[in-house]
């Protein structure tokens, strides 16, 4: 799991910064093919937080497939990425 707080600025409303949060993460979900959705920060408008899951039966393949995912929103989000964090969890 991963888990993004972003930072907007310039955004001035809650619609803007919906559109953009969208955007990314549908981007995401296109191209990793993981689930990906908005989890907190809901009201503010100059931040949001996305969670990003994808279940393997391998941590390796998990824990580098957040990391690509992490680099995307880096390159690819116009504004700041603050407070990252990968877990992973074993079941057996």
């Amino acid at each position: 799991m991963l888990q993004v707080i972003l930072e907007m600025p310039g955004v001035t409303s809650i619609k803007e910064k919906r559109q953009r949060v969208n955007s990314l993460k549908h981007r995401i979900i296109r191209k990793f093919k993981v689930s990906a959705a908005e989890v907190d920060l809901h009201d503010s408008i100059g931040f949001a937080q996305i969670g990003v899951a994808v279940v393997s039966n391998s941590r390796r393949y998990g824990e580098g497939m957040m990391n690509k995912i992490l680099t995307f929103c880096e390159d690819e989000f116009d504004g700041r990425v603050h407070d990252t964090s990968i877990h992973s969890e074993n079941y057996q």
